[in-house]
């Protein structure tokens, strides 16, 4: 497949854009923010923050977003139904099952047992109580830009369905996000592979996975395809050497979400102490907390280490966790202050904290502010909790450096819902930037100077997009 210029020109962006309007873009089709801005003379002004928002293309810096050839397959293995509940089944689902919904419901409607236009029963009695959470909003929007309805109702299925089989076609990847979503490139941390060989990698970049080089480890997600059978800790170290050999080049950054199954307090543990722990798991022998800690304290430390040499930013999972009835609360409130300790212990290492730690955000806040080292991430965030976010967004910017933030990722494994986050986190910056105007904490000016950095250009610093863009060029399985 031929991929089109990384690039979102102006022309490009506001024709999908001009289909809706700029303010109706980022208010999601109500007139909340011109309301709110005209309210206190900044009628003019907000007009002309909302077109300058609309015409910036976002990087995306993170999404688990399948291949484009998966999504084209009539059958294929990791979408349970190939039909509009499967926009419905990253993160949304999560708050069905919150919401009450029983699990055989749950799972009769995201399976392809029932039929597309029978769903709708299914979900009905549920959808009023999560529709108005950020996913639901995301769901929703993305719904109405998509196939040109009023919304996710009985009488919208019949369209919903029949535009979601007819978009589904070569290229609709770069339609959806380019056109739709205003979004330049996307960092993609794929869920199937430590590293996926993307056949478009311009539009699809690529994170290094390295959960799995320390959490387990997981040797046989590694050490196959590296080629190298491994009997002691340094046959493993040489595994992960090998991965970021063959694909640190190409990478934008490697990722770790092991706060889903601990704290990210990472302590530096020498080899001599990892190597007879490290024997004890290849022999299948269990270990006990301080010993599997330890592990994977010196593992984390080592993959970190070649990250820095390949120079690629380190992202991590801070706070809320995906999902139902599995999160510890206590253990998140734990994340921010080890967040700090990353930073002093390793200033060389440039950490991306990611979803701002919700709900305890203030802290990376302070980290940001503290260390040269940490930097914020917003992806994910909009949608877990929007008000939230506007709230985060506005500390932000009146505390910490401006360079250190990146305002957008939509974390999804589909690709149609990114289209409702991106203009939920564009209504979301449109509204901090007008508010911190109005409250006199910035300047017109200086809200609008802000818009290019906190959209697009963060982010192509940091991740060194214009040379990567030239690496992937000339990617070895590319042909």
């Amino acid at each position: 497949m031929t991929e089109t210029s990384t690039k979102v020109s102006r022309r490009s962006t506001m024709k999908s854009l001009g289909l809706i309007g700029s303010t109706v873009f980022l208010t999601g089709g109500t007139p909340v923010l011109e309301a709110r801005a005209a309210s206190v003379g900044q009628g003019d002004f907000y007009a002309a923050l909302c077109q300058r928002i609309d015409e910036t293309p976002f990087i995306d810096t993170h999404e688990h977003l399948l291949e484009e050839e998966e999504r084209l397959q009539e059958n294929s293995g990791r979408i349970k139904a190939n039909d509009w509940s499967f926009i419905l089944s990253h993160y949304l689902d999560s708050d069905l099952l919150s919401a009450g919904m029983p699990r055989p419901e749950y799972e009769a409607f995201f399976s392809a047992a029932l039929d597309p236009m029978q769903k709708w029963a299914v979900l009905e009695p549920w959808w009023w109580a999560v529709r108005h959470t950020g996913y639901g909003q995301a769901v929703e929007i993305a719904v109405r830009k998509l196939y040109d309805v009023e919304g996710l109702t009985k009488d919208s299925i019949v369209k919903i369905q029949e535009g979601y089989l007819k978009g589904i076609q070569p290229g609709f990847y770069t339609r959806y996000l380019r056109d739709f979503a205003g979004i330049e490139s996307c960092q993609v941390n794929c869920l199937s592979a430590p590293f996926s060989e993307t056949s478009q990698p311009l539009l699809l970049m690529q994170d290094l996975s390295i959960i799995g080089m320390h959490m387990g480890p997981n040797i046989g997600a590694y050490a196959p395809k590296a080629g190298i059978e491994v009997k002691e800790l340094a046959d493993w170290h040489r595994v992960i050497d090998w991965w970021f050999e063959h694909y640190g080049p190409y990478a934008t950054a490697v990722k770790s979400q092991a706060a889903y199954s601990r704290n990210i307090d990472f302590d530096p543990v020498p080899a001599e102490r990892a190597e007879p722990l490290f024997l004890k798991r290849i022999r299948g022998e269990s270990l006990d907390g301080e010993e599997k800690k330890a592990l994977e304290d010196h593992l984390f430390w080592y993959a970190v280490g070649k990250a820095n040499h390949y120079n690629l930013p380190v992202k991590l999972h801070t706070g809320y966790y995906a999902g139902t009835a599995s999160m510890p609360l206590g253990r998140l409130a734990e994340n921010g202050g080890a967040a700090s300790d990353l930073c002093r212990r390793s200033p060389e290492t440039r950490f991306d904290f990611f979803h701002i730690n919700y709900p305890n955000y203030e802290e990376l806040i302070a980290a940001a502010k503290q260390y040269p080292n940490a930097y914020v991430d917003m992806c994910w965030a909009w949608i877990v909790n929007p008000a939230a976010s506007v709230d985060f967004l506005k500390k932000y910017i009146v505390t910490a450096p401006i360079n250190k933030i990146f305002t957008f990722g939509g974390d999804y494994i589909p690709v149609e819902p990114v289209i409702g986050h991106a203009a939920i986190a564009r209504r979301g910056i449109g509204l901090a930037l007008a508010e911190l105007v109005q409250e006199g904490w910035l300047t017109q000016d200086g809200a609008m100077d802000l818009v290019e950095p906190l959209l697009c250009g963060n982010a192509r610093k940091m991740f060194a997009l214009e040379a990567k863009s030239q690496s992937l060029k000339n990617a070895p399985w590319r042909g």
